[in-house]
């Protein structure tokens, strides 16, 4: 039996330990790297090239899905699994769209987990059983038609902006200039029909994006 090699990425050190002792239950999978937000984990990804990257989207600095981009973009072979508490289309969607493998909540992550990562592993798609009606009844409303519009930097600075970061923080964030940051910045309140970061706000909360 191969061992699956696993790059575990979660902010919360509780989380990664709780999932470690899970893995380390098993005879097949093994943390060989962990990372507590989205830079860590592209760098530790060229770093170790794991089986597969159990990633969680909501971390410090740049998210989970744009780590994701990052790292199939250096390796489109690249093997992510999503575990979040994001339980709408909106993020599966991206995730998807992305060529993300696998998407469990964090909710049933624990019950299924040993399971995804096992069927991610052997490049074969994974959506937790929760997911299943957004994955049937994609959201058919205009807010949600016209986030589908963003490109995958569109929309982290979407979700940055209204999470409440500057556009000088999210240039830091994202490795670019503030003037390139405003340009997106003014095409996403273009996109979304949105006057100011407020209004971006407002509809991040509606589609589950952010936590009020």
């Amino acid at each position: 039996m191969s061992t699956i090699t696993v790059l575990l990425a979660d902010d919360h050190e509780v989380v990664r330990a709780g999932y470690r002792r899970l893995f380390e239950s098993t005879d097949d999978i093994e943390v060989v790297a962990e990372a507590t937000n989205g830079e860590e984990a592209y760098q530790l990804y060229l770093e170790h090239t794991p089986t597969v990257v159990v990633m969680d989207l909501t971390m410090p600095g740049i998210g989970g899905l744009d780590a994701s981009r990052r790292i199939l973009g250096r390796d489109s072979n690249a093997r992510i699994l999503v575990f979040s508490v994001h339980e709408n289309e909106v993020f599966l969607e991206r995730a998807m769209d992305l060529g993300i493998l696998g998407y469990i909540s964090k909710r049933n992550a624990s019950r299924v987990m040993i399971e995804a990562i096992r069927c991610v592993a052997r490049g074969e798609p994974f959506i937790g059983q929760e997911m299943m009606p957004h994955l049937v009844q994609r959201r058919q409303s205009q807010d949600g038609e016209r986030v589908a519009g963003l490109s995958p930097r569109e929309f982290e600075v979407f979700r940055l902006r209204a999470d409440g970061k500057s556009v000088n923080e999210i240039a830091e964030l994202l490795f670019v200039s503030p003037k390139t940051i405003g340009h997106h910045y003014t095409s996403v309140k273009q996109k979304l029909g949105a006057a100011n970061s407020a209004e971006l706000t407002r509809l991040a909360i509606r589609l589950g994006i952010i936590s009020p």
